[in-house]
């Protein structure tokens, strides 16, 4: 989920400023811009962000300023200006150029200077203790707007469920019209070929029931319903679930497969188009998902329901 932070924080007059920012992704990734006296801090840094967040890209951004100008160093390389006067002086370029090096033209090539910042006695420590600090309250921040998105996110999956469930009562209905029309029609088949068939009544009743059985999909009805009442449960739980709601949309896009090529119906085919639109809406939203997605007001009912197979399908109710 996406987020924002930014905050500075100033201790005896140094200015430590933090920018934390996420996006979606499918992993934890932890991007640090550090200065270069504070790199050491950087495994801890990444430690106080997964504290606060397990799914998306994270940057964060730090930089200190001193109220003062600091003092610095100013070293000069005098071998590569010993070296440069000493190739100005070679007849092939003396031949091609005109008049010698100036001191502000040695002072200019690269590498001849070298500025270096000097930190006052104990400033690393002090900025360490300043970003620490800042960085725990910036990724708290971030968190509050993602926790904002996530409620977002909640209620636009909770939609989706809902509709996923209504299609799947759907496609169960359709289906059982379609078994009820293919037993009459092969039960109307039968029985004008009777007079020219000289099988065993029981036989060929027999066999109509089995032809029709194939395209029973009680079990994968049951099976479905049950992902929908563990998707609850996944969403109900403080813990990182996203990958997880994730494994179970494959779950669910198998089993509606399944019903496409077995069940018969009118209706059937556009319904479970219907749903694999469906979970795929719900697929896409699930990348952005990293704890809990339904809010943790009410409560949550896990009751037992008849499949009309002789099995039960755990149904989750929130209320």
């Amino acid at each position: 989920m996406t987020g924002f932070a930014s905050l500075t924080r100033e201790a005896d007059g140094l200015m430590v400023c933090v920018t934390a920012r996420s996006v979606n992704h499918r992993y934890l990734d932890v991007q640090i811009r550090l200065p270069h006296p504070l790199l050491a801090l950087e495994p801890q840094i990444r430690e106080q962000v997964r504290r606060h967040v397990s799914r998306g890209r994270v940057e964060v951004t730090i930089a200190t300023q001193r109220a003062d100008p600091p003092p610095v160093e100013v070293q000069v390389d005098e071998g590569l200006i010993a070296a440069l006067l000493a190739a100005a002086e070679r007849p092939d370029v003396v031949g091609a150029t005109r008049g010698g090096w100036t001191a502000g033209e040695l002072l200019a090539f690269p590498r001849v200077v070298t500025v270096t910042e000097l930190a006052p006695a104990g400033e690393t420590d002090l900025a360490a203790g300043a970003v620490q600090g800042a960085i725990d309250a910036a990724v708290a921040e971030l968190d509050t707007m993602r926790q904002a998105e996530g409620q977002h996110l909640a209620a636009d999956l909770d939609r989706r469920l809902v509709t996923l469930a209504g299609l799947i009562d759907r496609i169960a209905a359709a289906a059982a019209a379609g078994e009820t029309a293919l037993r009459a029609r092969l039960t109307e088949r039968v029985a004008e070929l009777a007079p020219d068939a000289s099988a065993d009544p029981s036989v060929v009743a027999q066999e109509v029931v089995r032809f029709a059985a194939r395209s029973d999909i009680a079990e994968e009805l049951s099976r479905l319903r049950a992902h929908v009442a563990h998707w609850t449960l996944l969403a109900r739980s403080p813990e990182p679930c996203g990958r997880k709601l994730d494994f179970l949309l494959q779950e669910m896009n198998r089993e509606v497969n399944t019903i496409g090529s077995k069940a018969d119906g009118d209706d059937t085919p556009a319904l479970v188009v219907d749903a694999k639109a469906e979970l795929e809406k719900l697929r896409e939203q699930v990348q952005n998902v990293e704890g809990s997605v339904v809010p943790r007001r009410g409560r949550l009912f896990i009751v037992s329901a008849p499949s009309g197979t002789g099995k039960t399908t755990l149904v989750a109710r929130l209320v």
